[in-house]
């Protein structure tokens, strides 16, 4: 007792807090195969590979195609479902991707995927009473479910227990290892399951849960639950890189964006970086890869996953002077807030302990929030884009996201606000513009083009003109989300002048002049709308290609060369049919809001309903009717 009193407050919650995590009913010991895949299995041999090259062989160095231009999104953790901020961040780097590859025509890579190794997977899969593989493909299908119906434009789907990832792990591994930045000690600290990731002192603090009035410790970072733990297992020497660290972001002030987040990222070299604990007891984590020549130990999650980056891109099967081939460095990490350290702080600390390139910038979006609260499963206030995409479709989410979404702050989730933002940019904005230029059977759009009138009208030439250069500007800052906000605002500028001017009016004129100026004001209009549908391909995939289509633009003139105004004068002759009514515009009128539309759901699920108790009714009947028939009966008439 008298040692008690005289413990510091934090000692004595270093003592209560201070065990063994559970080991899982897989464990190691007992089920090691059940729980190990096979290809994680190769790192328990007693020495570490090395890994030949697989790569096509180029004759010369004359066949070296340009570097294709590499963008990424984070390896979504499989431990539950798919929600609106996985889909946020696959849509950012989709559009970065196909900013580049439609509209300048640069080969580009996008990579996405599913972090599927480390304890929060084991406890998921063991609450579930699941293999952990069997759990992490049911997962990652979900993921690429939502890949798939976002339109998002992937080249590969990377999971980390693919076969080649797990050997680049070891391989990595084996490097660090070869330059003495491995070594084994005891490691004791404030560690979190959720964040997967141990923490100083400086960053703890004491909480109280608000409804249940638990007192815990956490991370001030975070807000997760810590626990204390004592263990033994390796270490990467990632203090002896601080001042390379220092020195690399002093020569880019702009690696991170926003520029916000960087000072942070200096803050945590400078004043509280620690060599990293990258690996754990088997006995407790035994789901992952393990450590190359000692199967005890297990190789620390955020290792594993980060090296996807560069898995992706060939490694460690590099030729000599080749390595830009498969992209890297990438050009943009897309990630999000909460994950700033791992990828500005360990990656770069990983890639220089091995002299490899840094990703040219790091991309660090904010977070959706639901009525200013963040998004938890237990609040119940979790959005599943699914569900949107399936009421709305696709690019109607693409665009709300895009539009309203937070890179410097947090973004606040509405479904009204969805539906407003729908209807006065979407559908009374673009769709409305290219319904009145491409239905009207008051002139000739082809020959008005092939002409192209001009003058007479000032506003929003201007603006129209200077639009490429200002979104181009916005999307080399990683700003997609101004470039969107700025091609709306032309076209609901043109839809503005366009009801001022009225063509429609002046074409019914007996006027020369008005059916001349009617002439400029469509094609004015016209122009806004091919240049802004090509400018908006990267972030509304199908519609934008749709729009062009009802304006006949053809498939070969709509790169961002294209965006020079008036320099196309082919189109007017729709490709596709721009539809007679409200119902077959391009942006049809959304449900009356989400309720309206889950009450529709609902009632068309009881009409199902009812009618198949109908069915199954009629059919008891019958089956009656036939029993009581005297051949059923067996009687004779």
């Amino acid at each position: 007792m008298d040692q008690l009193v005289k413990s510091s407050p934090m000692e004595f919650l270093k003592a209560a807090s201070l065990r063994r995590l559970p080991t899982s009913k897989w464990s190691l010991t007992t089920r090691r195969q059940t729980w190990t895949c096979t290809s994680c299995l190769s790192s328990s041999s007693s020495s570490p590979r090395r890994f030949t090259t697989s790569l096509p062989r180029l004759s010369s160095t004359t066949d070296l195609p340009t570097k294709p231009y590499y963008v990424t999104t984070p390896i979504f953790y499989v431990n539950a479902a798919p929600h609106i901020g996985h889909m946020y961040s696959m849509t950012l780097a989709d559009v970065l991707k196909r900013y580049q590859s439609v509209l300048h025509s640069r080969p580009a890579i996008l990579l996405t995927g599913t972090d599927e190794h480390g304890m929060k997977i084991q406890q998921a899969a063991s609450n579930k009473d699941m293999h952990p593989k069997q759990f992490c493909d049911e997962t990652a299908e979900q993921f690429k479910e939502l890949a798939s119906t976002a339109q998002i434009s992937y080249n590969r789907f990377i999971r980390t227990t693919d076969t080649d990832h797990i050997q680049a792990v070891e391989h990595f591994w084996f490097l660090l290892q070869e330059k003495g930045l491995i070594y084994e000690s005891k490691h004791e600290g404030w560690y979190s399951v959720s964040d997967e990731a141990f923490y100083p002192e400086s960053q703890i603090e004491k909480k109280m849960d608000a409804f249940t009035g638990e007192v815990f410790m956490a991370s001030v970072e975070s807000g997760s639950k810590v626990e204390w733990v004592e263990e033994r297992n390796y270490h990467f020497r990632m203090t002896a890189l601080r001042e390379r660290l220092l020195g690399f972001y002093g020569e880019n002030p702009e690696w991170v964006v926003p520029a916000k987040r960087m000072g942070d990222v200096v803050d945590w070299v400078r004043n509280h970086l620690t060599d990293l604990s990258i690996s754990r007891p088997a006995s407790r984590l035994s789901w992952g890869v393990r450590v190359p020549g000692d199967a005890s130990q297990t190789i620390y999650v955020w290792v594993d996953a980060l090296i996807n980056y560069i898995t992706a891109a060939g490694f460690p099967n590099w030729q000599p002077g080749r390595r830009e081939v498969g992209g890297w460095p990438a050009d943009v990490h897309v990630i999000g807030k909460d994950i700033v350290r791992f990828h500005c702080v360990y990656w770069p600390a990983l890639l220089l302990a091995l002299d490899l390139p840094m990703p040219k910038k790091v991309l660090t979006h904010a977070h959706w929030t639901m009525n200013r609260t963040k998004m938890s499963k237990s609040l119940g206030n979790v959005v599943n884009p699914m569900y949107v995409m399936n009421v709305h479709g696709a690019d109607v989410l693409r665009f709300y996201l895009m539009f309203e979404g937070g890179i410097g702050n947090d973004a606040d989730y509405n479904n009204d606000n969805l539906l407003v933002k729908h209807k006065k940019y979407l559908q009374g904005g673009v769709g409305n513009l290219v319904s009145r230029i491409t239905r009207s059977k008051l002139w000739d759009l082809k020959e008005i083009i092939s002409r192209s009138p001009r003058g007479r009208i000032e506003f929003p030439e201007d603006n129209l003109a200077t639009l490429p250069a200002i979104v181009d500007k916005h999307m080399e800052n990683l700003d997609p989300v101004s470039a969107l906000r700025a091609i709306m605002e032309v076209a609901t500028q043109a839809n503005a002048l366009l009801s001022e001017i009225e063509p429609w009016r002046l074409k019914k004129s007996t006027n020369q002049e008005d059916h001349d100026l009617a002439d400029e004001m469509v094609c004015l209009a016209a122009e806004s709308l091919r240049v802004c549908g090509i400018l908006l391909q990267p972030f509304l995939p199908t519609k934008a290609d749709q729009l062009l289509d009802m304006l006949g633009v053809l498939p070969e003139n709509r790169t961002f060369k294209n965006t020079e105004l008036f320099s196309d004068t082919s189109y007017g002759v729709p490709i596709a049919n721009p539809g007679k009514g409200r119902e077959d515009s391009l942006f049809p009128a959304l449900y009356q809001g989400l309720q309206a539309a889950e009450e529709k759901l609902r009632t068309v699920k009881k009409e199902r309903k009812e009618a198949k108790k109908r069915q199954r009714k009629a059919q008891r009947g019958k089956e009656v009717d036939e029993w009581w028939k005297p051949e059923a009966s067996g009687e004779q008439s």
